[in-house]
């Protein structure tokens, strides 16, 4: 079995929809290697994609290296262990490993996290010498006895021996006691979170728990979901997942896809009257509600370039309809912006320029990189855009083809545009 152990799969990301800063970049980077407890990433395949340097004994355990299948027993138990929300044990070289599976649905992947429990194996017999807390608990949720670690379980519960637990948590631990199926109770008490097991003693008529501080835990699956939020919220799913896979070189043509810009009306003139905060503030709620209409349209926001709003249908994930799509949230711009107080009173307008055909997208860069798309196309939806007329929607003849009878479009006239020449162009109206 191989024991090598890479560097981590993250890479700092760019702002296509947002910037992070070299803080966020930097944890990104370093969170799983710098772990000092285990950290692995299991793809859909159930293939081990990554383990950080302090999972080697535990891959021992597992009888998997990075790159190789997991044996079909060990995914079995982990998927068990993911929906129940429990862990799995496994021992190597004289030690034993608790370790617990996260899923990320989003990117079809499971984290798994893990922790050395062998002192506490070792020693579960003898409570008051146990460095984890240990409780005994009678049926009606009375405390008998508490060991000293669990001082600070115990007080944060408001608890003392000879009290009564509140219901929630002694019906929980019950229930959990009852199923006898490994799965833990989670509490939150003076400020750290435990995982509570609770193991039935019928013949004494009390439970023992036995409680693992989880705080640590908790905190990093909290930074992991961050980690995945931001990314999420920069690049596009699928192209997220494939960086996450290693993936060295994103590059794909996309036959068909339908492009628009969206550009501020005399956006230099109206700056020189408003402050930075004014200014920021109507971009910024603009292009929020901007942000909701590609949503809910089902397209994909490439970037914001100053005053500048870019908006592609039909890529990543590719459709059949997105020039419809697209042509229908630039007709909804209009009322979005007129319901913004701020862009109504300053009689904000926008420029907007649709085309469609071929591109080719891709991600360009190692540090703050961004996934990007090139070719005549985007040029000449730009030129719709900086040639058009406030308020209107200037599209080309391909948009008008595809989508006639479908909308309504007025006729301009010819153009002079940069490189084409005279060409025909139209107003989208509705």
């Amino acid at each position: 079995m191989s024991g090598s152990v890479p560097r981590g799969p993250d890479r700092a990301p760019k702002a296509g929809r947002g910037l992070l800063s070299a803080e966020q970049i930097s944890a990104i980077n370093r969170f799983p290697d710098d772990n000092p407890n285990p950290v692995m990433r299991i793809g859909g395949d159930g293939i081990l994609r990554y383990a950080n340097p302090a999972s080697a004994h535990v891959l021992t355990g597992l009888e998997a290296g990075v790159g190789e299948p997991l044996p079909a027993e060990t995914l079995r138990q982990l998927e068990s262990a993911s929906t129940l929300r429990r862990s799995i044990e496994v021992t190597a070289d004289g030690r034993t490993w608790a370790l617990w599976p996260v899923r990320i649905d989003e990117l079809g992947f499971t984290n798994v996290y893990g922790q050395d429990v062998t002192a506490e194996r070792a020693i579960v017999k003898f409570p008051d010498e146990n460095p984890n807390p240990v409780m005994r608990v009678d049926h009606d949720g009375t405390l008998l006895y508490a060991n000293p670690a669990s001082r600070g379980l115990v007080d944060g519960l408001g608890l003392e021996i000879g009290e009564r637990m509140e219901p929630v948590h002694r019906d929980a631990l019950l229930a959990r006691a009852a199923a006898a199926d490994g799965a833990t109770v989670e509490v939150i008490a003076g400020g750290r979170t435990y995982a509570l097991l609770a193991v039935d003693v019928p013949s004494f008529g009390f439970l023992n728990v036995y409680a693992t501080d989880i705080t640590a835990l908790k905190e990093r699956e909290r930074l992991a979901r961050e980690n995945e939020r931001l990314l999420l919220n920069i690049l596009p799913a699928s192209i997220a997942r494939r960086l996450r896979e290693g993936e060295p070189l994103i590059a794909d043509r996309f036959d068909d896809v339908t492009l628009m810009f969206a550009d501020v009306v005399e956006f230099t003139r109206l700056s020189s009257t408003m402050s930075p905060s004014e200014l920021v503030g109507i971009l910024n709620e603009t292009f929020c509600a901007f942000d909701d209409l590609v949503d809910r349209h089902g397209l994909e926001k490439v970037k914001t370039i100053g005053d500048a709003y870019m908006v592609v249908g039909g890529m990543p994930e590719r459709s059949a309809d997105h020039t419809m799509r697209v042509a229908a949230m630039a007709l909804d711009l209009a009322e979005t912006v007129g319901r913004i107080e701020a862009a109504s009173r300053l009689d904000i307008r926008f420029r907007i320029g649709l085309h469609c055909g071929p591109v080719v997208a891709g991600v360009i860069g190692t540090r703050k990189f961004i996934y990007d798309v090139w070719g005549d196309t985007v040029n000449m939806a730009s030129r719709m855009e900086s040639l058009g007329v406030p308020g209107r929607i200037q599209v080309t003849h391909a948009v008008v083809e595809r989508l006639s009878g479908a909308f309504r479009f007025q006729p301009r006239g010819l153009i002079d545009v940069k490189g084409k020449g005279q060409m025909p162009t139209w107003f989208l109206v509705g």
